[in-house]
């Protein structure tokens, strides 16, 4: 492993969004590489950054342009979106083009990191699975199949454990309802049907399944498994 620092490319238009994070991010020890558009941003992936946060709003060509542009150039760098409250379709389609996770502004600097170390932290992961996933009272074997809240057994069906599996492969990392539908299901089923599956499981394993701590939902886009501790 390097003991080089996790450099990100800031891909944003607006001079006080990357001064915001330059010195936010160079103050937990990443250095920050900053472009101001979309050909300056390709340009810079010279450079070699390990993590990329792109704003969907630039002046010379769509952030999710971008992002596709890069995906299917076989550009496998982890990428967070900054999108608006309001533009849901943007998260989702961004997702579903390949980005690693998004915030929305106006956002706070913690939960920005905590999005950096899930997406560097789900990068490092996706070559091998942990056999045995923890979180809060919740456990899940991965190789016996088994789940349990503390010491007890939770009985699932095929399809229950096959979702929650698929969460737990990406835990931390918002998954929209069009990925599940397929590495669940094949693709071949409307949403209403994941939020069936949803609400099953959480009642399974939420102490409250009207205020879930493991399943969380993202509005409009999908939903989130926390990760552990």
């Amino acid at each position: 492993m390097s003991n080089l620092p996790i450099r990100i490319l800031v891909v944003d238009d607006e001079p006080p969004i990357r001064k915001l994070l330059r010195m936010g991010l160079g103050a937990h020890g990443y250095p920050v590489i900053e472009a101001q558009n979309g050909r300056t941003a390709t340009e810079k992936l010279a450079e070699k950054p390990d993590l990329i946060i792109l704003d969907l709003g630039l002046p010379d060509v769509q952030g999710l342009e971008l992002l596709r542009q890069w995906r299917e150039g076989g550009i496998s760098i982890p990428i967070v979106i900054l999108s608006s409250r309001e533009d849901e379709a943007g998260k989702v389609q961004a997702l579903d083009l390949g980005a690693d996770d998004y915030v929305t502004k106006p956002f706070g600097m913690n939960e920005l990191l905590a999005r950096i170390r899930t997406a560097l932290r789900h990068r490092l992961q996706q070559q091998g699975e942990r056999p045995v996933f923890r979180v809060g009272d919740l456990s899940v074997d991965l190789v016996r199949r088994i789940v349990k809240i503390r010491d007890t057994d939770v009985k699932l069906s095929p399809k229950e454990y096959d979702l929650l599996r698929t969460l737990v492969q990406h835990a931390g990392k918002v998954l929209t309802h069009r990925f599940l539908l397929h590495e669940v299901w094949g693709g071949a089923t409307d949403s209403q049907y994941l939020r069936v599956y949803v609400r099953q499981l959480r009642q399974k394993i939420e102490a409250d399944p009207e205020r879930p701590q493991y399943i969380l939902t993202e509005t409009g886009v999908g939903y989130r498994l926390r990760e552990p501790d």
